[in-house]
């Protein structure tokens, strides 16, 4: 037999702890009683409801038969028809009648006068002696679901309110490139993707990283991380920079070559106050700090402007400019820079082209005054440049690897 006190005190706890209102796990329990009867002792097709009193401890076990009639019911050999139920959802499926599941009207009528197509109707059952151990095995295994389901739901939450924000935890372990981090209540994962090239992680070292995705799947709550998104360092500025937190100063857009370089272009809504100065910090304490973050990689701080010229120059930063000539309808731009500016520029690999491009959302072109075809570099180049080295240096691994 179930012990009532134990019961209670576990309900009660449930409540108190984990928010779980008593009556839910009590409905849990009378469905748990109900399958835990129709397995032992129960015909196949039977419906068997149960009640358990947690006052006496005694558990009410009841068969229910639905009321049908000829309207509701099917040829055995009627091959299956779904188009009514679609044309007419409210309209029930056609059923075979099973008497363990189906009473027929008049019979049903026989026991209650007003009863009608569809009700249901209720037949006590005996219960069995040994039923006290099944039931108690039951409850048990309803109150560790619910405890279980709780813990999930408020973890759940936790990180729900954490997603696309950054997270801090302890490497656990490393399997085949990907990281996990233990996050306390969950773990999270950083794929081989969002990890920083060359940034090597060890077990039980502090790390932090952003939280781009928090999913419930059938294997548990999924966390996944990274260090490589663009708005990691967008996060971590707003920790290092008050008035980004405020509000005051807004990163307007990211570019980002996760471990190489950045660029972000910044806004101010106050006039008072800059809001690159904002970002680097007294003597580039702020900036510095991210950078640190991010094992060395290279932050260019940019100031935004509404005017497509200004933020395109600015955005070619540390490279001068001469003149610029934009195409608003292909929304490309054609920049000119002297010869002691074009490598610059461009930079290593066509870096700062590529980057601004990104950061603008422009084709830009660089060309030096003379219009030398030689002197000549995009930004979709250069795109195609970097890609073609990356492919080179993927085979060279892959051929040191077979050695």
């Amino acid at each position: 037999m179930l012990d009532l006190k134990v019961l209670q005190s576990a309900l009660t706890q449930l409540e108190e702890e984990k928010g779980i209102p008593k009556d839910k796990v009590v409905e849990a329990i009378d469905l748990a009683l109900a399958a835990a009867y129709k397995k032992e002792y129960a015909k196949k097709g039977q419906i068997i409801r149960a009640r358990f009193d947690m006052n006496t401890g005694k558990t009410e076990f009841w068969q229910v038969k639905k009321v049908v009639d000829a309207s509701v019911l099917k040829d055995p050999d009627e091959p299956e028809d779904e188009t009514s139920t679609i044309d007419d959802p409210d309209m029930p499926k056609k059923e075979v009648f099973n008497e363990e599941k189906h009473i027929m009207l008049p019979d049903a009528r026989m026991m209650k006068g007003d009863v009608q197509v569809m009700d249901e109707l209720t037949f006590p059952l005996d219960e069995q002696e040994d039923f006290g151990r099944i039931a108690a095995q039951a409850a048990k295994q309803v109150i560790i679901q619910k405890i279980r389901e709780a813990e999930r739901s408020s973890v759940l939450a936790q990180f729900a309110k954490l997603e696309n924000q950054i997270v801090s935890g302890r490497v656990q372990n490393i399997e085949r490139g990907t990281v996990f981090v233990d996050l306390n209540k969950a773990t999270g994962i950083i794929p081989r993707e969002e990890q920083l090239p060359g940034e090597h992680y060890r077990q039980g070292e502090r790390i932090r990283a952003y939280l781009y995705q928090v999913e419930e799947t059938p294997r548990g709550i999924s966390l996944r991380l990274s260090r490589a998104h663009p708005q990691f360092i967008a996060k971590l500025f707003e920790i290092e920079a008050p008035e980004i937190a405020t509000g005051s100063v807004i990163i307007e857009s990211i570019a980002r070559e996760p471990g190489s370089r950045a660029k972000i272009a910044v806004a101010s809504k106050d006039a008072n106050i800059d809001p690159v100065g904002s970002c680097v910090g007294q003597r580039g304490v702020r900036v510095s700090t991210v950078i640190n973050e991010l094992g060395g990689e290279k932050i260019d701080i940019i100031e935004w402007s509404e005017k497509s010229e200004t933020f395109i120059m600015n955005s070619l930063s540390p490279a001068k400019i001469e003149s610029i000539e934009l195409d608003q309808d292909n929304k490309a731009a054609r920049v000119t820079v002297s010869d002691d500016q074009f490598s610059l520029a461009i930079g290593k690999g066509g870096q700062n082209v590529r980057l601004a491009a990104k950061l603008t959302g422009w084709k830009i072109d660089i060309i030096a005054p003379e219009g030398d075809e030689t002197e000549e570099e995009s930004s979709d180049v250069a795109e195609a440049k970097i890609e073609e080295k990356l492919g080179t240096e993927e085979t060279e691994k892959t051929e040191e690897k077979a050695e």
